[in-house]
C-alpha cells in the first residue's frame, strides 16, 4: 500500500553555511534553485521539510539565483520559507532519528563545510541505518564523499549516483578553486559515476540513495524523492 504524507516523517533539507570560496574571497553559499525546486515537488505532495545547516542560522545565498524564475520567486516572496531558511537548524543540534530522508543542496559552499562535517555524516549514518534516504544534488554530494555506513563501509561505494560533473566545473570556470573535483573524489571512492552531458537534467536512484547532477535536475530528483518516500 503506498503511504500517506501524513504518515511520514519530515525531510531535513541542508543547505551550506559557507559564504566563501576558500582563499579566493570570492562569495558563494547555497542554490536557491536546489532547495526551492525540490521543495516545491514535496510540499505539493503534502510532505514536510525542514532546514539546516552546519552553523545554523541564516544561510549564505551563492548569488546565481535566477529571481525570474517563477518557483524561485513565489519562494522568495514566501514569508515562512524566508523565515525557515534565515532559521536554519545548526547541523549539531538535529536527532537524525526525527527525519525519513535527508536532502542535501549545491552551491559551491558545499565543498568547503559538507565533506568533513561530523554531525553531517552522523545524521547519513543513522538516516541510512533506519532505513532512510539519503540524497543530494550538484554539489551536496559533497557530503557524501567520506560518509559511511554503520558498519564503516564508504557509503557511495558500488553506488549508481550522479554530482556536478568535472566538465560542468570546467565550463563555470571553478577547476582550479575548488578544493578537490566532486565527481573524481566520489568515484576515488568506490562510486559509479552517472555523468551526462553539462546541464542535462539527470537524476540517479540506487535503492536508497537518490542524487541529481546539476541544477536542472532539482526539480525531477525532488520528484524522485516524493515517488520514492510515498511508495
Amino acid at each position: 500500500m503506498p503511504k500517506q504524507a501524513s504518515e511520514l516523517k519530515p525531510i531535513l533539507f541542508v543547505v551550506s553555511s559557507n559564504a566563501v570560496k576558500g582563499a579566493t574571497g570570492i562569495p558563494t553559499g547555497y542554490n536557491l534553485a536546489e532547495v526551492t525546486h525540490p521543495l516545491e515537488k514535496l510540499q505539493a505532495a503534502g510532505i514536510r521539510v525542514e532546514f539546516a545547516s552546519p552553523l545554523g542560522g541564516d544561510a549564505p545565498l551563492d548569488g546565481l539565483e535566477d529571481m525570474n524564475d517563477p518557483v524561485i520567486a513565489r519562494y522568495w516572496a514566501d514569508t515562512g520559507f524566508r523565515h525557515a531558511i534565515s532559521h536554519t537548524l545548526r547541523l549539531d543540534d538535529v536527532d537524525p532519528a526525527r527525519y525519513a530522508a535527508i536532502f542535501f543542496a549545491g552551491g559551491h559552499g558545499t565543498m568547503w563545510d559538507f565533506p568533513d562535517n561530523p554531525a553531517a555524516q552522523k545524521a547519513i549514518r543513522e538516516i541510512d541505518a533506519a532505513g532512510g534516504i539519503v540524497s543530494a544534488v550538484c554539489h551536496g554530494p559533497a557530503a557524501l564523499v567520506n560518509a559511511r555506513r554503520a558498519d564503516g563501509s564508504l557509503l557511495v561505494a558500488g553506488k549508481k549516483l550522479a554530482a556536478f560533473t568535472n566538465g560542468e566545473e570546467e565550463e563555470v570556470q571553478s577547476t582550479h578553486v575548488v578544493p578537490f573535483l566532486l565527481a573524481s573524489a566520489l568515484i576515488e571512492r568506490g562510486a559509479l559515476h552517472q555523468g551526462a552531458a553539462n546541464w542535462a537534467d539527470n537524476v540517479v536512484v540506487d535503492g536508497r540513495l537518490i542524487t541529481g547532477q546539476n541544477p536542472q535536475s532539482a526539480a525531477r530528483l525532488g520528484e524522485a524523492l516524493r515517488d520514492a518516500l510515498l511508495a
